[in-house]
């Protein structure tokens, strides 16, 4: 029996919860000739580890540092990846080619509309990494109007309002310091590191709206556990995880639709057997 091969690259890697997903998934579809692994790999090693690929693979999964490095090593890249220069998913295709997508940004939506927010009117944005240009892009498919971002320096800033820009949503930002009345939003998406957001636990207004937290470990934060106290809809990491784990298994096995309760129970097993 010919292994079919998949696996999640970057570094750190040896927290990821992405094996526990897909392998779940694999089970579940009866793909007994499947396997999924995990590889820390840097943005040195990359090329060499993408260049080794035989026919055996038919896919990757990618978390930092490595969703930008990745693109020139491919012979293409979905608009969706491009919008925001970003590729956490490569399919090897039928004819060998390796093309690269970006399953955050419709994976955050999904897991959004499956809490029942399809529209809002207006949104902010917590802190302006990577994960933000990923935010921006899912509110460019929800939010009606303005989307707020909070930063901590005029760089960030202004980066946030180019990739409004690029991704066609009125982008308006205000420093760090202003960030306890980003709670007031309809729709708040933090993208912080831990701890970063912990300042804010006491400023949720009486009736909250949706907070797309997407950190999972450590899972509460303090904003969220605060924000589940006053009544607010809330998302978390794992939320995203397992709905962009869902659109890779898709892509990368070709079986629809992939087993979204079987992999976030796994997830959740997961989750909670780590502490």
């Amino acid at each position: 029996m010919t292994r079919i091969r998949a696996a999640v690259l970057g570094s750190p890697i040896e927290h990821s919860l992405s094996p526990v997903l897909h392998r779940a998934a694999y089970r579940e579809l009866g793909l007994v000739d499947w396997s999924y692994d995990r590889f820390e790999i840097d943005e040195a090693a990359l090329p060499g580890f993408v260049s080794a690929l035989g026919p055996e693979w038919a896919g990757l999964s990618l978390t930092m540092p490595l969703k930008r490095a990745v693109i020139p090593l491919l012979d293409g890249v979905s608009d969706t990846a491009a919008s925001v220069e970003a590729v956490n998913t490569v399919v090897r295709t039928g004819d060998g080619r390796l093309l690269g997508d970006n399953t955050d940004i419709p994976g955050l939506v999904a897991a959004l509309h499956e809490r029942g927010v399809e529209k809002v009117p207006s949104a902010a944005i917590l802190g302006a990494g990577a994960t933000a240009s990923s935010a921006l892009a899912a509110l460019s498919r929800i939010c009606t109007g303005e989307v707020t971002a909070y930063v901590r320096s005029r760089a960030r800033a202004d980066e946030m309002r180019q990739w409004g820009e690029r991704l066609g949503v009125a982008v308006r930002t205000a420093d760090w310091s202003r960030a306890a009345a980003a709670l007031e939003a309809p729709l708040v998406i933090a993208t912080t590191p831990a701890g970063a957001t912990d300042e804010l636990a006491g400023a949720v207004p009486d009736a909250p709206g949706t907070l797309f937290d997407v950190l999972y470990d450590p899972w509460p934060t303090a904003l969220a556990a605060a924000w589940s106290g006053r009544g607010g809809n809330l998302l978390g990491g794992l939320d995203l995880l397992v709905h962009q784990a869902v659109l890779q298994v898709e892509q990368m096995t070709g079986r629809s639709p992939a087993p979204l309760e079987v992999m976030r129970r796994a997830g959740l097993a997961a989750l909670s057997g780590a502490h």
